[in-house]
């Protein structure tokens, strides 16, 4: 109880909640802007810890981390296009909304889903962060890759209305993973003699692409020649309704959860989290039909999910000293210059400190929801804009977006063709999400699995003997399988009633 009310102490001054109102507002810019990640936000802020004594740096550059999680959904909410990787999955949920005219709708259940999902992991960041660090310890490359497996297997549940489309756009994300250096051997695949193609094809030229460039270049096909049209969404209320809420409760809290394990092994990030908390909730929905035409609970679970995974990446980091993401790797050295060593000690030497982060990411997380929902009118006259208007913006957004992550004019041209690649692809009905899923997941997959290989000198029951990974490839098992299952039961009962 002492260490606490130090905490508080020194969390709760004047300047300290400036600074995360500061961290928020800014995270919250970082994440609408295509092409700024969380990592970009918070490695250009880094720089102005060094000013600050203690621990107010830290709070401001957590405020960064869950606003930029947060702000990305706006975009992909508004514009089908996600502002960090970890939003991709609410575009399939959120964008639909937006189109039949419950823009404020999507985002009120958005910023109450993040905010819950972040309050979910926070608490069990103060409260169980020694067992979940201790349990993510466990994850070696067999675990790492049966994960992956799991996560690809998503890709039946994100494919729109054909899987076997869904399948051909995981396969497109899974052979671009390929390309560049071998890791385990150092050859080089598919580069062409083209020293941009040696480090391999950043996926987010191809998502800012596909998402946005594919869709506007779709929306400029549509207008041509066709009177401007502009159509004014009504907004009802700040907060979300009691029914939505109803509906969609139990999901925020089993997304929070998996968010919260998901961000707990290092390595993982929002992405991951946001696509297993959306196929979850697909699994367990009553009205499956729903989902692909604009769900409320398939836009909460994505949310809470991916936001869930700030307070879950801090678990490793706190307690034992390894970042959980590129984020927490940063906050890292922010707190060791501080003279700060994560780890376990820290929770004996100076508790007031670790407890004073505890309570920086449980402020940031509520006034998050406060900003969001305060600025939910603001942010949906974005859809408001006629689309002569929005049209060149989000173009220029998407050209400064992809140029802005290495200063790579290459980097522009593959969004380019990734977005003429979209355009086709839009037209013949293809859903994106398993092609960023491919390419995300790939890596990870192939590395792993030559990992663990080399660990069993060739022995493929490595994976079954290990009962961590075994779990995932039953899990994985059960979701390609469940489709299946579920259909032919219903096949039965409607027999059953017919007869």
């Amino acid at each position: 109880m002492e260490n606490i009310l130090l905490a508080l102490e020194t969390v709760l001054t004047f300047s300290n909640i400036m600074l995360i109102v500061l961290g928020v507002l800014m995270g919250i810019i970082v994440g609408v802007l295509p092409g700024l990640t969380v990592t970009i936000g918070i490695a250009l802020l880094f720089p102005i810890t060094f000013s600050f004594d203690g621990i107010s740096g830290i709070l401001m550059l957590l405020g960064v981390y869950i606003g930029a999680v947060y702000g990305g959904s706006i975009p992909a909410i508004l514009l089908n296009i996600p502002g960090t990787p970890a939003s991709a999955a609410t575009t399939l949920e959120g964008h639909p909304m937006a189109k039949r005219g419950e823009a404020g709708r999507a985002l009120q259940i958005s910023t109450l889903s993040s905010g819950v999902g972040g309050i979910i992991s926070n608490i069990a960041l103060i409260f169980i962060a020694p067992f979940l660090a201790a349990f993510a310890l466990n994850f070696s490359a067999p675990e790492y890759f049966a994960l992956a497996i799991f996560g690809i297997s998503i890709i039946s549940s994100v494919s729109g209305d054909s899987v076997i489309k869904g399948l051909i756009g995981g396969t497109i994300g899974l052979l671009i993973a390929t390309i560049g250096i071998d890791t385990v051997t150092g050859f080089t695949r598919f580069t062409f003699n083209q020293t941009y193609l040696l480090g391999g094809i950043d996926f987010i030229p191809i998502l800012i692409g596909l998402f946005a460039f594919g869709q506007t270049l779709i929306t400029l096909e549509e207008n041509y020649g066709q009177k401007i049209k502009k159509t004014v969404y009504k907004m009802k209320g700040f907060f979300p309704s009691k029914s939505d809420i109803k509906k969609t409760s139990g999901t925020m809290a089993r997304s929070g959860i998996i968010g919260t394990i998901v961000g707990a092994i290092p390595g993982t990030g929002g992405d991951i989290a946001a696509f297993v908390s959306y196929n979850e909730a697909k699994r367990f929905a009553k009205d499956k039909e729903e989902f692909g035409n604009g769900s409320i609970v398939g836009l909460a679970a994505p949310e809470a999910g991916n936001n869930a995974v700030t307070g879950g990446a801090m678990i490793p980091m706190t307690t034992l000293g390894i970042p959980g993401d590129s984020v927490t790797a940063i906050i890292l050295g922010a707190l060791m210059i501080q003279g700060l060593q994560p780890g376990p000690l820290l929770f004996k030497e100076q508790p007031e400190q670790i407890y004073g982060i505890f309570l920086g990411l449980l402020i940031a997380n509520i006034l998050l929801i406060v900003f969001g929902l305060l600025g939910i009118r603001l942010f949906a006259k974005v859809i408001n804009l006629p689309d002569y208007v929005m049209t060149p913006i989000v173009l220029l957004l998407c050209l400064i977006g992809s140029f802005a992550i290495n200063n790579s004019l290459t980097d522009v041209l593959v969004m380019v063709i990734a977005g003429f690649i979209g355009y086709f692809m839009l037209k013949l009905k293809f859903s994106m999400s398993p092609i960023i899923l491919g390419l995300i997941l790939g890596p990870m997959i192939e590395s792993n699995l030559r990992r663990s290989l080399i660990m069993s000198e060739g022995d493929w029951t490595i994976f079954v003997t290990r009962p961590i990974s075994l779990c995932f490839l039953i899990l994985t098992l059960l979701a390609i399988s469940s489709p299946m299952i579920i259909s032919k039961i219903k096949q039965k009962r409607n027999k059953s009633i017919t007869n």
